[in-house]
Order: structure tokens, then C-alpha cells, then sequence
């Protein structure tokens, strides 16, 4: 895909294909071909750990970029499976879920110990797997944003997988104890050769105050990614950020500590800004930040050409993008898994 197709399908958004960023690149360590070898061989992650990473890295359609493309499918936990997959019902087959990450072209595909064990013997040598090891589940009444582990990590090395990923809820009742869970188990997996894979969702009712939803806010997602990459996250997954501000809403008062130079110095109002302050927090760059691709409408391929230009040119590592995908049929969901891997491929999308 060039650079004017993805202009044609940005439309009005063309602009973020021209923005300058008020955080210069220079200041961040950004993806490329030895990622690996200039960031992670400093780390104290064992050889183990970098050969998993490095396995992903070198897989599928974005190999040797420094990129990542991921599929998720760990709906039909909290989601519910009649919510994840009556869209397109093939789904429930936990094998097309591995099928349309190979035919993709994605680097690795993440999703529940049952999906990924169901099927690990005939795929796990064939893509590298991320085996979430905890989830939310929205059957119990009422409803409670909390992670419990569905698994141990012992579980996801015995099936082949190259790394874990889990959730925290940062900002919920329960989210210190999920740090303490989590950062066990990511212990763990480092010691067992796995790399790790953090989930760092804002979660708390009263984040959604009359100004916005700041659980999706720049500087609280920030400082979740920093809590996250705290814990020895390799890989942090956020959200696109929506807005900024969420330090200062009235309605939260007494959140936490901010500076008045995060949105002077550090932002705009553009959504770049807000992005780079994301990979700012996770250690400028050295830790890469995936964002997610967000729940299925009626814009799909617009909305994650959208995200994928936005992250990379913010010096995000790429994307993780699921229900957009899964939920259409097959050979589409391989074309828009193909599409946002074309914005990473494109030399013309430059970091800004």
C-alpha cells in the first residue's frame, strides 16, 4: 500500500500523516531491525528470553522490522463468546483463530490457555504464542473489574508458548494485588526463557467524570505504561489515547502528582502527542508500546489504518488488533490485518 492509498483511506485524518511532534524522536529509542540487540542484551533478561523475543520478531510479514503485528483473541472471557464470536461464528473453532494469524501474516497471536492449548501440538511450532494467563469474566453478578489467573505460567511454557501476557486494572480496588500477582508470574516466565506481555488498562468507574472518560486520558495511561514497564513488562499494550488531563479533572482530586509541563512541554492536543507521551512513560522507547485495536464498527479498515499511522509515527512498536479482524469474514480479516502491516512496511509513514 503507498503512501496516497493510505492518505485516501485516512480522508480528514490526512493530517496526521504531516504532524510534528512537540516531543522530539531524538529522544526515544524507536523499533528497528536490531531492537533486540541494542536495547534487550543490556537487559538482565537471560539468552532464553531474547531468543523468544527475537523469535517473534523475526515472524511473519513485519520480520526484521522491529514492528509488530499480534492478533488477540482473548474474548469470550470477559466479553463473552457469544459477544466475541456470533459476528462470525468459524470463531469458535479455536484453529481459525491460529489459521488467521499465519494467513495474516502476524508475527504471533495471543489468546486463553484453552485456545492455545487445544491446538499447540499442531500450530505452537509454527507462529509463537502469548498465553494470557488472566482475565476478567463478566458473568458473576454483579459485575467487578477484577483479573484472576485462569492458569500458571508453568502451563504456557510445557505447551511451547514464547511469552505471557497478562492485565492489570490499574486504578481499580483490586489492582495492587493484580501488580503482585503479575509480577510474580512475570518473574516466572523470565526464568523460564518467556518474555512478558502487560495489559495496562485504566479501570475505575469514577474515571468516567463529566469531562471525559480520562481512563483513556494521555497522562493516566502514561503512568499506567510506567507502572507496567516497572514490573519488567517487555511489551506494553494500551490503549489509544482519547484526551489529556486526567491528573487535573475536578471530579478526581487527589488521584496523584502531576506537572503543569506535561501539557505544555510534553502534548499538544493532537493524538500523536498524546501517544508519544504513552512511549515516553515506557521508558522513552525502550520498552516498545503495542496499542490495541478497539471493538469492531462500521469504519474498521479507516480506524486501525488510523491507529497503526498513529503509533508509528508516535514510535510506537505496532499493533494488537483483534475483534476488527475476527469478527468479519476470513479473507477480509486477513486483508485488514494486511493493511495496517503495509503502514509499518511504508517508508513514507515516518516517525514524527
Amino acid at each position: 500500500m503507498d503512501i496516497g492509498k493510505i492518505r485516501e483511506i485516512l480522508g480528514e485524518q490526512g493530517s496526521l500523516l504531516d504532524h510534528k511532534a512537540k516531543v522530539p524522536s531524538s529522544m526515544l529509542t524507536l523499533p528497528g531491525p536490531r531492537y533486540i540487540d541494542d536495547v534487550f542484551t543490556y537487559t538482565d533478561r537471560t539468552p532464553r528470553v531474547l531468543g523468544s523475543l527475537q523469535r517473534m520478531f523475526s515472524h511473519g510479514r513485519l520480520a526484521d522490522t522491529g514492528f509488530l503485528s499480534i492478533l488477540p483473541v482473548d474474548q469470550g472471557i470477559e466479553h463473552a463468546a457469544g459477544a466475541s464470536f456470533a459476528p462470525n461464528p468459524m470463531m469458535f473453532d479455536p484453529e481459525n483463530i491460529i489459521k488467521l494469524a499465519i494467513e495474516g501474516g502476524c508475527n504471533a497471536v495471543t489468546s486463553t490457555f484453552g485456545v492455545l492449548g487445544s491446538t499447540a501440538r499442531k500450530y505452537a511450532h509454527r507462529i509463537p504464542y502469548i498465553v494470557k494467563i488472566n482475565h476478567n469474566e463478566l458473568l458473576s453478578y454483579p459485575n467487578t473489574y477484577d483479573q484472576t489467573p485462569f492458569g500458571n505460567v508453568r502451563q504456557a511454557f510445557d505447551m511451547g508458548a514464547a511469552g505471557v501476557g497478562a492485565t492489570v486494572y490499574w486504578g481499580a480496588p483490586e489492582s495492587r494485588r493484580e501488580l503482585q500477582e503479575v509480577s510474580e508470574a512475570f518473574s516466572e516466565a523470565h526464568e523460564l526463557g518467556m518474555f512478558t506481555v502487560l495489559w495496562c488498562y485504566v479501570r475505575n468507574d469514577k474515571f468516567k467524570t463529566k469531562t471525559a472518560d480520562q481512563a483513556l486520558s494521555a497522562d493516566l495511561t502514561g503512568q499506567a505504561n510506567h507502572l507496567g514497564v516497572t514490573i519488567q513488562a517487555d511489551i506494553i499494550k494500551q490503549k489509544l489515547p482519547e484526551g489529556n488531563g486526567g491528573y487535573n479533572d475536578p471530579e478526581l482530586k487527589g488521584l496523584g502528582k502531576t506537572h503543569k509541563k506535561v501539557y505544555t512541554d510534553l502534548t499538544t492536543d493532537n493524538p500523536i502527542d498524546w501517544t508519544r507521551y504513552q512511549v515516553l512513560n515506557c521508558y522513552a522507547g525502550k520498552i516498545g508500546l503495542i496499542n490495541s485495536g478497539g471493538a469492531s464498527g462500521a469504519n474498521d479498515m479507516q480506524d486501525s489504518v488510523r491507529t497503526a499511522v498513529v503509533n508509528k509515527r508516535a514510535g510506537g512498536m505496532g499493533l494488537i488488533l483483534g475483534r476488527k479482524a475476527f469478527q468479519r469474514p476470513f479473507k477480509e480479516g486477513v486483508e485488514l490485518l494486511n493493511a495496517v502491516q503495509d503502514v509499518y512496511l511504508n517508508k513514507d509513514v515516518t516517525v514524527a
